[in-house]
């Protein structure tokens, strides 16, 4: 008797549970057409300035020629907290805590459709030296900004593909 590959079953049985690529048609899918016209509001300071940058990188690769149909409101919480204390109560660990409440705006009628939250952590080692422990701030942030991007994109995704457009 031949036996199956495990691949060929596995492929087999998920034929038929109904997913769905989120991004299916490419840059021509409805997905992909709706992310295109949202555009990013500015967002304050520093932190800001580099989620809307993580964000529009996301979004701008899809855009065609129409142009904004909506606006994504964000609002950030950038929080560094202290922990991990040694017995001279100086701290060894941070705690760098990124949040996100993005709104997304229709820019024809300015109904909010969206109203959603997005953060991730990262921990940082605090060094002796202040500029090690600084510039292991700024690599925190970055990356929480891109992880955070990705979360809002994703949601936007999903929320698109709901047929509420985006």
């Amino acid at each position: 008797m031949k036996s199956w590959p495990l691949s060929l079953i596995a492929l087999v049985s998920l034929s038929g549970c109904g997913l769905r690529p989120v991004y299916g048609g490419g840059s021509h899918g409805a997905v992909a057409q709706a992310l295109g016209n949202v555009e990013v509001a500015p967002i304050e300071g520093k932190n800001g300035w580099l989620m809307h940058n993580a964000l529009d990188d996301r979004l701008a690769a899809m855009r065609g020629g129409t142009g904004p149909r909506y606006r994504l409101v964000v609002k950030l919480d950038d929080q560094i907290s202290g922990f991990g204390l040694r017995a001279d109560a100086a701290i060894t660990r941070e705690r760098r805590t990124l949040r996100a409440r993005y709104q997304l705006i229709d820019e024809a009628t300015g109904a909010q459709l969206l109203d959603d939250t997005a953060g991730s952590d990262a921990g940082i080692d605090v060094t002796s030296s202040e500029y090690a422990t600084i510039a292991a701030e700024d690599t925190a942030l970055e990356r929480l900004s891109q992880t955070v991007a990705d979360q809002i994109v994703t949601r936007l995704a999903l929320f698109s593909r709901k047929g509420a457009n985006p």
